[in-house]
């Protein structure tokens, strides 16, 4: 779709862009696009992978989004100068108050904060843009808060949990309530989160705007029962996912004489103490480890799973877990943080108490014995998603926040 020139054009920076754990942003972008917004992208690091394992969307992103330590010290002395001259002592105040972020402990990664900024900043005026928005709260919420007090821009921050809440003096999430001009939040949860930690003077600027899924890209697909029941987990290998506690429920599945295979996907810093734990209870025929695929490979491994299971103890609201629910694959989690708002227990999901591996391990019998259970709950869960997670939807009630932002800043 041609782009809509009544509409602001945005400026979109994330921490590292595009990623392959964060699709989300690139699905949420082209959807903008499509509805005629003129989006162009900043990365503060460098993408996740070289640029021969994307896929074509995800190369094309890659190359037409500006990558800030990409750009290198050139284009940060390139950028100083450019402030100096654009702004003269105000690029020193905000230098000045970017070494303060830093703290006693590291005031020059607080520095280096506002030579991000300084950079962001200048390719903002090249790009003509006066709206910035930031998806995370984390450090490059930190750049685009900066960002705003060089430039004066207009500041929209997406927040979603729970990394954020983990460390809120440590990322200055009450700062960046204060001085965001909109604060877009994926969840009631995280909303609430961020209650908790500001002035009800900027409560105002909180808006729940889910995250969704394409149901085209997601196809529903019945299941026919089989003897080995398929159950899949994709996700980050970290200690929030937990994966290593469904090892552990793994291994009593097998004692009570369960017939299953759980293929594992992903990749991260937890994958050896998860391959330790998958050795020491002897699983190597029950469970395989895929390391990341790429989104097409996932679609394939959903369209081949009966049971999809994520044991987190920490989330937003993963858009994995919608993606498998629109799939018609039925789910069992936990109700940490905002999943409760998408899976409701017995109706379009099972959900076990979190850290509780004999908890994991009922909920996991209990799907694993019923195709009944199964068909049922998959059909519900694919109800939920179309109706309050459909992603074209939600990106037009984003749009609707986008545009009343201020024309002129």
């Amino acid at each position: 779709m041609n782009s809509d020139a009544s509409l602001p054009r945005l400026g979109y920076l994330v921490s590292t862009y595009p990623a392959i754990s964060h699709t989300f942003i690139l699905r949420e972008i082209q959807h903008l696009r499509r509805d005629g917004w003129q989006i162009v992208s900043a990365s503060v690091n460098q993408p996740d992978r070289p640029l021969a394992q994307m896929e074509a969307y995800e190369r094309q992103e890659a190359e037409t989004t500006y990558g800030i330590k990409a750009d290198g010290a050139r284009g940060a002395l390139k950028a100083a100068l450019w402030a100096v001259a654009r702004y003269g002592f105000s690029s020193v105040k905000m230098l000045a108050s970017a070494f303060r972020l830093g703290g006693a402990a590291k005031p020059w990664k607080g520095l280096a904060y506002g030579v991000e900024a300084l950079m962001v900043a200048r390719w903002m005026e090249q790009q003509g843009l006066r709206h910035l928005h930031v998806h995370f709260g984390n450090a490059g919420a930190t750049v685009g808060l900066l960002t705003k007090r060089l430039n004066q821009c207009h500041l929209s921050l997406t927040i979603h949990g729970p990394d954020e809440f983990d460390d809120v003096p440590g990322q200055h999430l009450a700062l960046k309530m204060k001085e965001a001009d909109a604060v877009i939040c994926i969840s009631q949860f995280a909303r609430s989160q961020l209650m908790r930690i500001s002035d009800s003077d900027h409560w105002h600027k909180m808006q729940v705007c889910r995250l969704g899924v394409d149901p085209a890209q997601f196809p529903y697909r019945s299941r026919v029962a089989s003897e080995v029941v398929q159950m899949l987990c994709v996700g980050r290998l970290t200690p929030a996912k937990c994966q290593v506690l469904l090892v552990q429920a793994c291994a009593q599945l097998r004692g009570g004489g369960m017939s299953f295979h759980l293929k594992m996907v992903g990749a991260g810093p937890d994958r050896a103490r998860i391959e330790r734990e998958v050795a020491l209870h002897g699983l190597q025929n029950h469970i395989t480890m895929t390391g990341a695929l790429n989104q097409q490979e996932v679609k394939n491994a959903f369209a081949q799973a009966d049971v999809f299971v994520l044991p987190s103890l920490a989330e937003g609201i993963p858009v994995v877990l919608m993606e498998a629910m629109c799939s018609g694959v039925p789910c069992v989690t936990t109700p940490v943080n905002g999943i409760p708002e998408l899976i409701q227990h017995g109706v379009s999901g099972l959900l076990t108490t979190p850290g509780d591996v004999a908890s994991l391990t009922s909920q996991l019998q209990l799907i694993l014995s019923s195709s009944d259970l199964r068909e049922s709950l998959a059909k519900e869960a694919r109800h939920k998603v179309t109706t309050d997670f459909d992603l074209a939807n939600n990106v037009r009630h984003l749009g609707k926040l986008f545009q009343e932002f201020p024309r002129n800043v």
